[in-house]
């Protein structure tokens, strides 16, 4: 089973670029799964349903969140309706929506889970290790291939989670600081393993915001509104290799491409 998994879409660039690659990509690596990281994917904060069904129309197969989950307030009356759309498992008791999915491939029953990290976030989510073991041993009794998207901000805590999960998932994701990382590897449990997947979005840019309004913030510690940059994109995601029938991982393989200038405007 081959999997592809994006990293978090940032506005219009993202989701434009995203919209020419994944079908060519998809065929290019033959794969039966496809993962995209959304949480920022309408106008660089949050999604909204009609962004979260442009993003399924596209072939998606679950689209996951992160800490800019409720940015928008009509994902909280929607997400109820859209098994697709996860939010972070380990939120709280009673939130709306899903924190983990199956889905039906033609290689086989594969699921998605979405977790939240702790380390340096202003809010405090449950325990995403002793959260995600207990869902990984519910899931692990309908499938064995297991793809985690563990949006966190420490690369010590998504590190610790893969060495935590090795052997009992295929893949540990990591999502949110927008940067590919170059330590993508089989961990020795058979669970590949990256850091940080990246983004889709602006290329020269401050993690998709624009340069300009991010350095007023830094400067002068005001609360600068940030905008999604403008100009070409780039489009960052992995292709993992999973045996369907143990979980196990075969392969995991970065993929980096840049769109060209000349390409359509992409402002949002």
């Amino acid at each position: 089973m081959n999997i592809l998994f994006f990293g978090d879409v940032v506005g219009k660039a993202g989701r434009q670029f995203l919209a020419r690659r994944l079908g060519p990509l998809r065929r290019e690596h033959g794969a039966d799964l496809v993962v995209v990281n959304g949480e920022n994917a309408a106008a660089g904060a949050g999604i909204t349903p009609a962004v979260t069904q442009e993003l399924l129309r596209l072939g998606v197969d679950v689209v996951t969140l992160g800490n800019h989950a409720w940015d928008r307030r009509d994902i909280q009356t929607y997400i109820d309706s859209e098994p697709r759309l996860l939010r972070p498992l380990n939120l709280p008791a009673g939130t709306p929506g899903f924190g983990s999915a199956v889905v039906n491939t033609a290689a086989g029953r594969a699921a998605v889970v979405c977790l939240h990290g702790r380390v340096f976030f202003p809010f405090h989510p449950d325990d995403p290790f002793r959260v995600v073991q207990s869902e990984v041993e519910r899931l692990r009794e309908i499938t064995p291939v297991i793809v985690v998207d563990f949006h966190g901000e420490a690369t010590s805590e998504k590190a610790a989670l893969g060495y935590f999960l090795d052997g009992k998932v295929s893949a540990v994701v990591g999502t949110h600081t927008h940067v590919q990382t170059a330590d993508e590897r089989i961990l020795p449990g058979g669970t590949a393993y990256i850091t940080d997947v990246g983004m889709c979005g602006p290329q020269h840019s401050v993690i998709g915001m624009d340069v300009e309004q991010a350095l007023q913030r830094f400067l002068t510690q005001l609360p600068v509104r940030l905008e999604v940059a403008r100009g070409p994109a780039v489009l960052s995601a992995v292709v993992i290799t999973v045996d369907p029938g143990t979980g196990k991982a075969l392969g995991i393989r970065r993929i980096l491409e840049h769109e060209q200038p000349d390409d359509p405007d992409n402002s949002d």
